[in-house]
């Protein structure tokens, strides 16, 4: 059974950082792709940061030099570093998975392993 338990969120101001983690068990597969996603009430899921089983990573133009996907394997664990934090990034952040190869979709209905969810709230 695949779980993904998400962690680091909290409440920090406009400028700061945040590291979010998600450890992954029972997901034990060579091809796949990793992502974060986040939802606001009233607006649809979107796509932060993806990164596929060769470390290939991609950015969502709204993050892109701010926020930075990475994974360490030995730990099952993905992360995602984020600075220089505005108050449009507030959002529910999800993880998510799915086993495929090759470049990573940002369309979250392509995903099919979920976490619960962890909250970032930045003010201003």
């Amino acid at each position: 059974q695949v779980q993904l338990v998400e962690s680091g969120g909290g409440s920090v101001q406009s400028g700061g950082s945040l590291r979010l983690s998600c450890v992954a068990s029972g997901f034990a597969y060579r091809s796949y792709c990793m992502g974060w996603f986040r939802h606001t009430p009233g607006k649809e899921r979107e796509w932060v940061a993806v990164i596929n089983s060769d470390g290939i990573t991609r950015h969502a133009d709204s993050v892109k030099g701010r926020f930075t996907i990475s994974q360490d394997n030995a730990k099952n664990t993905l992360y995602l570093q984020m600075n220089s934090l505005k108050p449009e990034d507030t959002a529910m952040y999800y993880c998510a998975a799915v086993t495929r190869w090759g470049l990573c979709p940002g369309d979250p209905a392509e995903y099919n392993y979920w976490g619960q969810g962890t909250q970032v709230t930045v003010s201003s």
